[in-house]
């Protein structure tokens, strides 16, 4: 059996305008091989919240440093922030069941010390702390009720202290190596949990004891969960929709044939020829001709091609070649930066489509998946991933066409309760229309918790009326 990583639940404490919020990601009435999430709400309650959340989890799996702008993320009437992810992990020797917490908080540039005010001038810098790995286990060994792995919630370099001794042994001079780690992954605004240096030890740790049962099980799980993180979770935040209105396609991919695979995302400019490394052109090929079998499908008679325009020399001295993507439809060929923003924003997207139907360890989350995309044809690609893909997607979008294409299971809602921010609608029936059942409740309010702050029509016109009077110099 292949070994499978999939998101199957989250916990979000005071993070941006989540004081907190939980979301499973599971459906429950029915049994998909696929899974996926929509959340819907007003704006301003959450959702984007969840994508920043994915991203966030990203950065700690590939043990590299949280960008800065996320200091602002831990809520402004809190001490730190909070994510907890919950994690289906199906290897060859039985299944995890896995338990991630990471603690995010401001911190002085200078000192490292908490800080809530900052002095006039002086940036907060952001720490990574707290970080619990724990897990249950069913599989050829027996069962494993949930216990932590490792605790970094110590001065030490983490507990349970037979669990570090199970990974790491009794060298004195490799824990005081890894304390010295400990306090710079949080100055860096790193994972230590995830961090090279923690996983080097545990591997030259299973290079001296060989095969011992114990220490290859926990490693293959810290390994599986670094893999997942690096290769197969993807998430699109609105910047990508930001990046295609200045004109340029990031293009994001997954892409395997019978003998090699890539994946990544590349940035190319569509106002002049993107100059790329020359093994990157074949990556770029191989993916748009992948694409183009479900493209001309999605959007009839259409597909794109690389235009080579000659070689360049690049800034690093090695020659790169020039080329430029181009529209073919009815036998013509224009550059793509004439196309539509929708257009461009299926193609940056489409390779990731295609692996979610095809491969069950890829998570791929996208904010505001409905930009610039045909309301129609966004639920029937979304009905086609629900009943015949295998990999999980998660999504937030405004545009309310899949409520009626997916099922109801795969539907989340943001609140305008900020300690309760994501809820599933209860009280609906088989032969509900979901969109018509959400209506239904902003306006009357059936569910526990609000779903929608209502507006005032008259005073929103005064509102503009008022505006328009006021002398403007």
């Amino acid at each position: 059996m292949d070994s499978v990583v999939r998101l199957s639940g989250i916990l979000i404490q005071n993070f941006k305008n989540v004081r907190e919020g939980y979301l499973d990601f599971s459906n429950r009435r029915k049994d998909y091989r696929t899974s996926i999430l929509g959340v819907y709400g007003q704006n301003g309650s959450g959702k984007t919240a969840l994508i920043d959340a994915l991203q966030l989890l990203k950065y700690l799996l590939c043990g590299k440093p949280v960008p800065q702008e996320m200091v602002d993320f831990v809520h402004v009437d809190a001490e730190y922030a909070t994510i907890k992810y919950i994690f289906d992990v199906n290897l060859p020797e039985g299944r995890y069941e896995a338990f991630y917490e990471a603690r995010l908080k401001k911190t002085d540039s200078i000192t490292g010390q908490n800080t809530v005010l900052e002095e006039e001038g002086e940036e907060p810098s952001l720490a990574v702390f707290g970080e619990v790995l724990s897990y249950s286990f069913e599989g050829k060994g027996g069962k494993i009720r949930k216990s932590p792995l490792i605790d970094t919630r110590t001065e030490r370099v983490f507990l349970p202290a037979s669990k570090y001794e199970s990974l790491l042994g009794k060298d004195l001079r490799q824990e005081m190596e890894l304390l010295v780690v400990k306090k710079m992954a949080a100055s860096t605004s790193r994972s230590f949990l995830f961090s090279r240096e923690l996983l080097n030890a545990v591997r030259k740790q299973k290079d001296v004891r060989g095969e011992d049962g114990e220490l290859v099980r926990h490693l293959a799980l810290l390994e599986r969960l670094v893999v997942y993180g690096n290769y197969e979770l993807f998430v699109i935040n609105t910047s990508n929709t930001g990046i295609i209105s200045m004109n340029a396609l990031p293009l994001a991919f997954k892409y395997t044939d019978r003998n090699h695979g890539a994946v990544g995302q590349i940035v190319l400019p569509l106002e002049a020829p993107a100059v790329v490394p020359a093994p990157a052109v074949e990556i770029v090929e191989k993916v748009i001709r992948n694409m183009n079998i479900v493209l001309e499908q999605i959007v009839p008679g259409l597909t794109i091609s690389v235009k080579k325009m000659g070689g360049q020399i690049m800034e690093n001295g090695e020659v790169g070649c020039q080329i430029q993507l181009m529209s073919q439809k009815n036998s013509r060929g224009i550059p793509l930066k004439y196309e539509s923003e929708g257009i461009k924003k299926i193609i940056s997207i489409l390779q990731l489509f295609i692996a979610i139907y095809n491969q069950p360890s890829i998570t791929v989350a996208i904010d505001e998946l409905d930009a610039g995309i045909f309301e129609y044809l966004l639920g029937e690609m979304l009905r086609i991933l629900s009943e015949k893909g295998k990999g999980q997607l998660i999504f937030t979008s405004h545009n309310l066409r899949p409520l009626e294409t997916i099922d109801r299971g795969f539907i989340a809602f943001t609140t305008t309760n900020p300690s309760k921010r994501y809820i599933r609608m209860s009280n609906i029936k088989d032969s509900n229309n979901l969109r018509d059942f959400y209506f239904r409740d902003i306006v009357l309010g059936e569910q526990d918790e609000e779903i929608y702050e209502p507006t005032n029509n008259a005073e929103i016109a005064m509102a503009f009326r008022e505006a328009g009077e006021i002398d403007v110099p």
